[in-house]
């Protein structure tokens, strides 16, 4: 079930002790993988990708491959007092119309999501994909996902991927930022070899 606070912020009723965690929520003695402004649980079968953008070769994303799905991730600085997600939705559904694709809105297991199929160019005929947009505020923090795959249609798939994505931990950082800026990911130190 999901918690639509009355200050905007939109996350499930149990956000503080299910996931996604603030960094002051996590136990500390768990071995995760740090990426800077999130931290990723290892687990069986988990594959890690960083996405840069090519000019400023700034990692703008991280997409983690799991149980025949996709799950990108990106961390934003939000204000302490109001939510990101509703607004982020909107602005997700115009793109997706704006492509031609199609979207609905419905209410799963993290709370308010959105369901669309967005076209990819194939050559000349345009197929669709299917994606899920799911989003949680947290304590100055805005998660946002986006589901491909096996998790965007199948429940068992999905259930795990909204599983992995609970496991994320968001380490906001002290710096003031403005709301909206990604918070800042940074390469994984390799962990010396046993």
């Amino acid at each position: 079930m999901s918690d639509e606070l009355e200050n905007g912020k939109s996350a499930p009723a149990d956000r503080a002790t299910a996931g996604p965690l603030d960094e002051t929520e996590a136990n500390p003695v768990r071995p995760y993988i740090d990426l800077g402004g999130i931290k990723v649980l290892p687990r069986e079968g988990l594959n890690l990708r960083l996405e840069v953008e090519e000019q400023t070769k700034r990692i703008v994303a991280v997409g983690l491959d799991y149980s025949d799905s996709t799950l990108q991730v990106q961390p934003f600085a939000a204000p302490r007092n109001a939510g990101l997600w509703e607004e982020t939705r909107a602005q997700i559904r115009d793109q997706v119309r704006q492509q031609g694709g199609r979207v609905e809105e419905r209410e799963g297991p993290l709370g308010a999501e959105l369901l669309a199929e967005v076209p990819v160019v194939a050559g000349s005929d345009a197929q669709m994909r299917l994606a899920r947009f799911v989003g949680v505020d947290g304590p100055r923090w805005f998660l946002r996902g986006v589901i491909g795959g096996a998790g965007a249609s199948d429940p068992a798939a999905a259930a795990q991927v909204e599983d992995l994505f609970r496991s994320i931990v968001v380490v906001r950082g002290g710096a003031p930022m403005p709301p909206r800026d990604l918070i800042p990911l940074k390469m994984p130190s390799t962990p010396a070899s046993a």
